[in-house]
């Protein structure tokens, strides 16, 4: 009897110890999600300081999405190969190290080089997250709630960095954006070794490095060129030799994955719809959320005049419906499936854009902004939580850290296409109503709404992808 009481003692505490173990885990990836955006608003102020012109302070930007979408796939290989807890420590222990160097930075090349330390160490520590919440909750109903907490927290890191940009930037400075990632880091660092278990690694998977090196030199090739497309024009020499570059060299990967004996991406994985499902709904959310998130920031700092702690702090509805809605998905999950889930959220996610394209000029939050970016966060909550759970369903152990960096690439990847496209549409619409004599506010507007209503056809081209694509069992 007593070996009974304590065999369901040592149970209970095990099962409240990996939940914990979510809560770290969950924790890092907020950091990494929201340092993509939460050094947007700093830039004015980050200029002024350190003597940067506008095509460098795009740069901070890039610098920081080049090395996570490149190196997302070979750090979930080799999280694979590694160990998932090892390769995540080691990612977390860097992101430290270049967050507080980035704070210190007296110069834009200092910054810079921070910056892409930064955006590697995402790479690792995001895919291997990932996949050892995967590893602690195998048993499906945990693994939806789970997955849901998960979920939640990449939209709220894509919501809160305007709001925590204008206000640590606003309170302490630009540095302190970059700072803020110190405490968290250590903490994260200290409790892993607590919370989960050491590695117990099988047969090594072999890296596939002609493999690592293709692919990432094609995806960081893509990423540059669709960054420069926006200001130098898709027709521009670099635009177009980075263009070439990108796809010889991911041609040559798709060439090497196909020979391989132990490819860094196994094709046969995308023979699960839900994971080909998933990572195509998560390419279009990507892009849908990053050029949302962008061309609000813009558009209240430019056309509305709100300062940036008032355009952080109108983010608040939005962040709060999306967590509330969040929470709520795994039991919608149960009733509809994760397919219908998605595809709903999505739709819902639509509407709220173009209800956004809407707002005029002078719009005022409450009457024009309130309620569509309410429903915005409804839709991304349930997106981001059920596009998650979708793309690393029914993979195995093994692929684990591959899945992982399948869906953190895709996102990232697609963000950078969504931005790219929907920017240089806004421009070039806005250049049409000057040249038909509207005035410069009409102009702008008109831009933005482009950017809204391109958005709204990702998330519906997404929910279309999951009800097609994804065959239910």
């Amino acid at each position: 009897m007593k070996n009974v009481a304590q065999t369901i003692s040592t149970a209970h505490s095990m099962s409240n110890r990996r939940w914990w173990a979510l809560v770290v885990l969950a924790l890092a990836q907020f950091l990494v999600i929201l340092d993509a955006s939460i050094v947007n608003i700093a830039l004015p102020t980050l200029g002024t300081d350190l003597h940067l012109d506008t095509n460098m302070l795009s740069w901070i930007i890039t610098a920081y999405v080049l090395p996570f979408g490149g190196l997302l796939l070979l750090g979930g290989r080799l999280a694979d190969r590694f160990g998932h807890r090892r390769v995540f420590l080691t990612g977390v222990a860097g992101f430290v190290i270049a967050s507080a160097a980035a704070g210190f930075a007296t110069s834009g090349a200092w910054l810079l080089a921070a910056r892409a330390i930064q955006g590697a160490s995402a790479a690792f520590l995001a895919p291997a997250a990932l996949a050892l919440v995967t590893k602690l909750f195998s048993e499906p109903q945990d693994r939806a709630k789970a997955l849901g907490i998960w979920g939640a927290v990449a939209g709220i890191g894509s919501a809160a960095g305007v709001l925590l940009g204008g206000v640590l930037t606003s309170a302490f400075g630009w540095s302190s954006v970059f700072f803020v990632n110190v405490p968290v880091g250590i903490l994260v660092i200290a409790a892993i070794p607590v919370l989960v278990a050491k590695d117990t690694l099988g047969k090594p998977v072999s890296v596939d490095l002609p493999g690592a090196v293709t692919v990432t030199g094609g995806i960081v090739a893509l990423v540059a060129a669709l960054s420069q497309a926006e200001g130098m024009g898709w027709t521009s020499p670099i635009t177009l030799i980075l263009g070439v570059i990108a796809v010889i060299l991911l041609a040559a990967f798709i060439i090497i994955e196909k020979r391989a004996s132990a490819p860094l991406v196994p094709f046969g994985i995308f023979r699960n719809s839900a994971v080909l499902g998933g990572n195509l709904a998560m390419l279009l959310i990507g892009g849908a959320t990053t050029a949302l998130f962008f061309a609000l920031s813009v558009y209240m700092q430019q056309m509305l005049q709100y300062d940036a702690l008032t355009a952080g702090l109108t983010q608040l509805p939005l962040a709060g419906a999306l967590v509330v809605f969040a929470g709520a998905v795994p039991a919608i999950i149960k009733k509809l499936g994760t397919k219908w889930t998605l595809a709903a959220s999505l739709m819902l996610f639509a509407i709220g854009l173009v209800w956004l394209s809407f707002a005029p000029s002078d719009a005022t939050f409450a009457a024009h902004l309130l309620g569509p970016t309410m429903i915005v966060g409804v839709g991304l909550g349930g997106a981001f939580v059920a596009g998650t759970e979708l793309a690393v369903h029914g993979v195995n152990g093994s692929e684990a850290g591959l899945a992982s960096g399948l869906v953190n690439t895709s996102q990232q990847i697609g963000g950078a296409i969504g931005l790219a496209v929907l920017a240089t549409l806004a421009a070039s619409r806005t250049n049409g109503l000057l040249s038909l004599g509207n005035s410069n506010a009409e102009a702008l507007t008109g831009g933005f709404a482009w950017v809204f209503l391109g958005a709204a056809a990702l998330s519906l081209a997404g929910a279309l992808i999951v009800i097609f694509v994804h065959r239910s069992k």
